[in-house]
């Protein structure tokens, strides 16, 4: 009898609770068990898993890397997909081979590279991938220097923080004054430069920003799948134009995605960000982590989360092509069930999992906050 696969996502986004049902869905009917941490009591993972636990919190990462060598050989963990401080668990792969768990995350040159955007950009940069323009901006001065180099090439400048996930942190740089049309509607990424100006030279602290031009759609989600070898198994993009959703095999996206992936040794599941500066696609940002989208992929008939474990496991894949491209899609939000308030979690047939131990899911994708992603037909 085929063992069960016990797989830990520490931390992880609210969205990655659909990269859970599909490791329960897998194809291979294998039994999964999956252990969740979060410092949130009501993240929905931890009702999705099968065990739950809260996490300590204020660890340095030596002692979190400590905290979760301790998990995995007591909860006998398989595979462990770490967000949280991923660089310092990284660093220590053979203490959790030693324990018998693989870990699902590249090597830690491939994650410090990635984690300072101008590092990134110098390095992809180098390997002839395309990027935009861009300073690294630290003080006032800097910023405007930057902001008026951008407009003079007709540009609207925008800024995010060097290091960093997702879009915190993102703003979009204008000159109209503080206006009641930026106190109508929903909060807006649009902020005055002279504000912008005025909070750097009152601030306490230097910043460290990324500014360069503000790209325009469609973007580009090249999710990578890629071995130990650096050969890339699968690469899928996915599109976003406003509301609009879809999938791409378009070689302008996956080609310097896939050099990005196995130039830089980016093994296990990787997202690669592109959007557009004029007429030519450029490097928006790179995880080294599996993207909250990832899940979108079963429109595409791809199972990428329980391919990532059996590549983990030593168990290749193979080269996976999607069998076909889903139909254009929008996504919006529904509900989640949580755990009551008491902590840890342990469901009651956590010992006898079959091999799909939760219900069936509906069928459709999902996004972060719980919310079923909704076909629109074209």
């Amino acid at each position: 009898m085929v063992s069960r696969v016990r797989v830990w996502l520490n931390r992880t986004y609210a969205e990655n609770v659909f990269f859970m049902d599909q490791l329960r869905r897998n194809p291979s009917d294998r039994a999964v068990e999956i252990h969740a941490t979060h410092g949130d009591p009501d993240s929905p993972v931890l009702a999705a898993a099968d065990t739950a636990e809260p996490e300590p919190e204020g660890l340095s990462p030596a002692a979190y890397v400590e905290y979760a060598l301790a998990q995995c050989e007591r909860r006998g963990i398989d595979v462990f997909v770490p967000r949280l401080h991923q660089s310092a668990i990284v660093a220590q792969r053979a203490d959790f081979e030693a324990v018998g768990t693989a870990l699902l995350a590249p090597p830690p040159e491939a994650v410090a590279v990635f984690h300072d955007k101008v590092i990134a950009y110098e390095a992809v940069q180098a390997i002839g991938v395309p990027v935009p323009p861009w300073w690294r901006v630290r003080s006032a001065d800097e910023l405007k220097a930057a902001v008026e180099e951008l407009e003079a090439g007709g540009h609207l400048a925008c800024f995010k923080p060097a290091s960093g996930a997702g879009g915190v942190g993102f703003r979009v740089i204008t000159r109209a004054p503080y206006s009641l049309s930026q106190l109508n509607g929903f909060p807006s990424p649009y902020v005055p430069l002279h504000l912008v100006l005025e909070a750097l030279r009152s601030a306490q602290e230097p910043v460290d920003w990324l500014v360069m031009p503000r790209l325009e759609q469609p973007e580009v989600s090249v999710d990578c799948l890629t071995g130990t070898d650096n050969r890339v198994r699968m690469a899928v993009g996915r599109t976003k134009n406003g509301r609009r959703r879809g999938f791409t095999l378009h070689e302008q996206w996956l080609e310097p995605a896939r050099r990005i992936a196995e130039g830089f040794g980016l093994h296990h599941l990787s997202n690669i960000q592109f959007r557009m500066l004029g007429d030519r696609p450029v490097l928006m940002d790179v995880n080294t982590r599996p993207a909250g989208g990832l899940h979108q992929l079963s429109l595409c008939g791809v199972n990428a989360p329980w391919a990532a474990v059996r590549l983990a496991l030593g168990d290749d894949p193979g080269e996976i092509t999607p069998p076909f491209l889903g139909q254009d899609y929008s996504v919006v939000s529904g509900p989640r069930p949580l755990l009551p308030v008491s902590l840890p979690h342990q469901r009651a047939d956590a010992g006898a999992l079959a091999a799909v131990p939760a219900p069936a899911p509906p069928v459709e994708p999902r996004t972060a906050a719980g919310a079923p992603t909704q076909r629109i037909g074209l």
